[in-house]
C-alpha cells in the first residue's frame, strides 16, 4: 500500500508492476477518480472529512491495508514519511516499513538535536540559537524545529523584530523554532543517499536545488554546474558521516548549503524518496523504488560504491499556481495536459530525452488541499545545454488548459543567460523579475492569437450550421458590417474584428483594447481597419487548428474551447481568453470594505474579533491552500464590522471573509 496521492503514488506502483508486488490505493473523496486509484489493483476510501486529512490518518490507512491483505506500507514523500509514530504502528501491525526506522525518525523530528549530533561527528553546520536572546549577529534565518517543505521559515535583519518574528513563527507552525545565521548568496546542495541495514551507504552524487520560491524548490538537476569531483567528494564524505552517525536505513537526502568559496554546511537530512529523485535515476541508471523496496525486505545494495553520473538530467515542477500574484495557488478542472515527445513515464530513461511523472491527465480535478505539483517533467541529455533546451522546448509546446501554471516562469528560468551560465543561488527569483512575464507578451503575438480564436470559433459556429452551411464565415456577397467577437484577455477586454471578401479571404482585421465600462459593445462593429496590423492570410481555419501565413511566415495555432474560454497554444506561448457576452448579466456588487477571498482554502487563523479597531496592513486571518499559508490584510485603518468566518472553515473564491468600515 502507499500511503500517499497523485505522482509519487503512480510512481510506487509502476515500479511494484516491474517487480510482480500487487498494489493498493487510498483516497479521499476528492481524489475518487484521481489516476493513481485506477492504476492501483486494490484501492481503499479514507474518510477523513477534509480531503487533505484523510491522507494523515494513520490509523485509517492501517486499517485499510490490513483490510486488503497489504503487507507493506511504503509512505510515498510526504508527512507520514517522516511520521515516527506511524512507522512505529506500520511495524506493530506486523508489516514492513519501506522507510527509515521509526527510532530515527524519533531523532530527526528536532532539527536542532539532529544538527547537535552532526556537529559531533565533525560535519559542519551553522550556530543555531533556541533563545533569541543569544542571537549574536543579524540577519538569521528562524526555521521551524519540526516539519519541512519550508513552512514557516523568515528572514530577520534586526534585532529589534526578532522576538515578535520568533513568537509569531512559533504561532504559525504550533511548535518550536530556532535561529541561524542567514547566509547571502549560496546553494542548496543535496546528496542522495541509500543506506542498506547491512552497512553499506551509497551516496548517489549531488543535486543542485537552488532556484526556489519560498523555500520549496521548482527546478532541479544533477550534477550541480558549482561542484568539482574533489568537492563531491567532500560532500559525498560528508553525507556518509551524517547517516551513520544517526544510524539511517533506507533512501534519503542530506541537505546541505554551499557558499561561493566552496564552504557548506549541513542543513538536514530528508528521511524520504525525495521529488526530485527521477533526475538521480537518469544520470544513475538505477530504480531508486526498485531499490528502497530491496532494502526494507532486508536485502543488500547491489553496488559498491556511488555510481558514475551519465550526461546532466534537470528537472521542473509543474505547479497549480499564479507566480504573478505571490504564488496564489490555482484549482479547477483541468481540462487539456499533453506534454509532447515523453519517451518514458514513471521510470528510468533507457536513453536521452524527456520523461514525465504526473499526478493529474485531461479532466482531472485541482483542489487546494494537496501539493500544488501537478506534474514533474525530466530531462535527461549528454550536456547541461542540451538538457536546458530540451525541457524549455518541450514546455513551450505542452497544453496546460483549464488551470493557472508556472509553465511562463519556469520557461524563461530555463532560458535565462544566468541560469544557463550557471549562476545560481537560493534568491535567483528575488532577483530577476523579468523570469514573471508571461511567453505570450509581445503585442502582436497577443493579436494574432486572438484573431485565431475568433477565426476558430467562426468555424466552429459554421460547421454546426443549420442554413447556408456552405458558405465561409463572414461571407457577403456587398461588403459590409465585419465579424467581431469581445474576449477577456491578459491585459483587459479587447475586441477582435476582420473583413472577408467575397472569395472567403480575410481582407483585414483589427485587435484594439476595449473600456470595460463600454462592454454593451453598441457600434464596435465599425472600427477601422488599423494599418499596423500585419498582412495576414488565412491558410487553415477550423474550429481546432488555424493556420495563418503572417507577412510570408506561416504559424499554426491549436486552439481548444471549453465553454466560453479558448485556449490558444502555438509556438509564440499560450493564452487563455474567455469571450464575453454582448449582454452580460448584472452581478451583485460587495459592500464597502468587504474583503472576499482571493482562493479557496480553510481558514487557518483569525486574529481579530467584530468590533476591533485595526490598524492599515494589520494581518487579519490567514488561508491555507496547497500547504502554503496566505495572509488577508487589512487594506486600511477601521474598525472590523462582520467577521463570518471561523478557524477551520472552507471558503471558495469570491467568497465573503471580513467587512472593513475604514476610517
Amino acid at each position: 500500500m502507499v500511503a500517499d496521492r497523485g505522482e509519487i503514488a503512480r510512481r510506487v506502483f509502476a515500479t511494484c508492476r516491474l517487480v510482480g508486488i500487487e498494489t493498493v490505493a487510498v483516497y479521499s473523496d476528492a481524489d475518487s477518480d484521481a489516476p493513481h486509484v485506477g492504476e492501483a489493483d486494490y484501492a481503499v476510501r479514507l474518510d477523513g472529512g477534509v480531503p487533505a486529512a484523510a491522507y494523515l490518518r494513520g490509523d485509517l490507512i492501517i486499517k485499510a491495508a490490513q483490510r486488503t491483505g497489504a503487507n507493506a506500507i511504503h509512505p510515498g514523500n510526504g508527512r507520514l514519511a517522516e511520521d515516527p509514530d506511524f512507522a512505529a504502528a506500520v511495524a506493530e501491525a506486523g508489516m514492513i516499513w519501506v522507510g527509515a526506522p521509526a527510532e530515527t525518525l524519533g531523532t530527526l523530528r528536532s532539527k536542532s538535536a539532529t544538527k547537535a549530533l552532526v556537529a559531533e561527528a565533525r560535519v559542519p553546520v551553522l550556530p543555531t540559537y533556541t533563545d533569541p536572546a543569544k542571537v549574536p549577529d543579524f540577519p538569521v534565518l528562524i526555521k521551524p524545529d519540526a516539519g519541512s517543505g519550508g513552512a514557516g521559515m523568515r528572514v530577520v535583519r534586526d534585532a529589534t523584530t526578532l522576538a515578535e518574528a520568533v513568537a509569531s513563527t512559533r504561532r504559525e507552525v504550533g511548535g518550536d523554532v530556532y535561529c541561524e545565521p542567514y547566509v547571502e548568496d549560496v546553494r542548496h546542495i543535496e546528496i542522495p543517499i541509500l543506506s542498506d541495514g547491512h552497512g553499506s551507504i551509497v551516496p548517489f552524487g549531488e543535486r543542485e536545488c537552488s532556484v526556489q520560491r519560498r523555500y520549496q524548490q521548482i527546478i532541479e538537476e544533477t550534477p550541480s554546474p558549482a561542484v568539482d569531483p574533489g568537492l563531491r567528494e567532500e560532500l559525498c564524505r560528508a553525507a556518509i558521516v551524517a547517516v551513520r552517525t544517526i544510524g539511517y536505513v533506507g533512501a534519503g537526502a542530506v541537505e546541505f548549503l554551499l557558499d561561493a568559496e566552496g564552504d557548506f554546511w549541513f542543513l538536514e537530512l530528508t528521511p524520504t524518496l525525495q521529488a526530485e529523485h527521477a533526475v538521480t535515476e537518469c544520470v544513475s541508471g538505477y530504480d531508486l523504488v526498485r531499490l528502497q523496496l530491496l532494502v526494507a525486505e532486508g536485502g543488500v545494495l547491489p553496488m559498491p560504491g556511488p555510481p558514475p553520473i551519465r550526461g546532466h538530467a534537470i528537472e521542473v515542477r509543474v505547479c497549480a499556481e499564479d507566480p504573478a500574484y505571490a504564488w496564489l495557488p490555482a484549482s479547477g478542472t483541468l481540462h487539456r495536459f499533453a506534454v509532447p515527445d515523453v519517451a518514458a513515464e514513471f521510470r528510468p530513461l533507457p536513453q536521452p530525452g524527456l520523461r514525465l511523472d504526473a499526478g493529474v491527465e485531461d479532466g482531472s480535478m485541482v483542489g487546494v488541499h494537496p501539493d500544488p505539483t501537478l506534474a514533474k517533467l525530466i530531462a535527461w541529455a549528454p550536456t547541461r545545454q542540451e538538457a536546458a533546451r530540451m525541457l524549455a522546448s518541450a514546455l513551450t509546446r505542452t497544453q496546460l488548459h483549464g488551470v493557472a501554471t508556472n509553465r511562463d516562469l519556469l520557461v524563461r528560468v530555463l532560458r535565462h543567460h544566468s541560469f544557463r551560465s550557471g549562476d545560481l543561488d537560493t534568491n535567483f527569483l528575488d532577483r530577476r523579475p523579468e523570469v514573471f512575464a508571461p511567453l505570450l507578451s509581445a503585442v502582436d503575438a497577443v493579436r494574432i492569437s486572438c484573431l485565431a480564436a475568433a477565426l476558430a470559433g467562426a468555424a466552429g459556429r459554421r460547421a454546426t450550421a443549420a442554413v447556408l452551411a456552405s458558405l465561409p464565415s463572414g461571407w457577403r456577397n456587398v461588403p459590409s458590417g465585419s465579424q467581431t467577437a469581445v474576449y477577456d484577455g491578459p491585459a483587459g477586454p479587447v475586441e477582435v474584428g476582420y473583413r472577408m471578401n467575397r472569395f472567403g479571404e480575410l481582407s483585414g482585421w483589427w485587435v484594439r483594447a476595449v473600456d470595460p465600462e463600454e462592454l454593451d459593445l453598441a457600434g464596435l462593429g465599425q472600427a477601422p481597419v488599423l494599418d499596423d496590423h500585419p498582412r495576414t492570410v488565412v491558410v487553415v481555419a477550423s474550429d481546432e487548428r488555424v493556420v495563418l501565413d503572417v507577412n510570408g511566415i506561416r504559424l499554426t495555432f491549436n486552439v481548444h474551447r471549453v465553454g466560453e474560454v479558448s485556449y490558444v497554444d502555438s509556438p509564440e506561448g499560450s493564452v487563455a481568453l474567455r469571450e464575453l457576452s454582448r449582454f452580460p448579466l448584472p452581478a451583485p456588487e460587495a459592500a464597502e470594505g468587504s474583503l472576499i477571498a482571493p482562493l479557496p482554502g480553510a481558514v487557518r487563523r483569525v486574529l481579530v474579533v467584530p468590533g476591533q479597531r485595526v490598524r492599515a496592513g494589520e494581518l487579519l486571518l490567514t488561508l491555507e491552500a496547497m500547504k502554503l499559508e496566505h495572509p488577508v490584510h487589512a487594506p486600511s485603518a477601521g474598525v472590523v464590522a462582520s467577521l463570518p468566518v471561523h478557524p477551520g472553515a472552507e471558503v471558495n473564491t469570491g467568497e465573503l471573509l471580513a467587512v472593513l468600515d475604514p476610517e
